[in-house]
């Protein structure tokens, strides 16, 4: 039994999607790397500087482990970036939440992005739903606007 091969546009449009993921990756790489920092350090710190949260929650948000989180977090807890903290709602949980400093570095890697802070700059609101719309179909994650 043979596989069927995509056609040419299916093929297009995989490669276009892999490198619109790729260039926000090394985009955001290289932002990081100006900071000492890795990727995945910059994303978890501009994450927790729009909302801190805790780490599990990190660890959704950003669809990896936990354990993954907690040693990022420690890591930029020793450069004084990221700071934990009572949750005011239920003080058994522990936030992550940038410190002064956090949000100082986490503003400047978004100042230093053009693409991966933009990604859609150039669609119209118009084209952003659709291309939502179609995205959330092809993950089967459709829902109400």
């Amino acid at each position: 039994m043979t596989t069927p091969h995509p056609d040419p546009l299916t093929l297009d449009v995989i490669e276009l999607i892999g490198a619109v993921v790729a260039r926000y990756h090394e985009e955001y790489d290289r932002a990081a790397a100006d900071h000492a920092l890795t990727g995945a350090q910059a994303r978890v710190l501009s994450l927790l500087s729009v909302d801190p949260m805790p780490m599990r929650k990190v660890a959704r948000t950003l669809k990896c482990e936990p354990s993954n989180i907690t040693g990022i977090v420690d890591r930029l807890e020793l450069r004084g970036l990221v700071e934990r903290r009572p949750d005011p709602a239920d003080r058994r949980v522990k936030l992550a939440a940038p410190t002064e400093e956090g949000h100082r570095t986490a503003r400047q890697l978004r100042d230093a992005l053009g693409f991966a802070r933009e990604p859609l700059a150039e669609l119209s609101e118009e084209e952003r739903t659709v291309l939502r719309d179609l995205l959330r179909r092809m993950l089967g994650t459709q829902r109400e606007a």
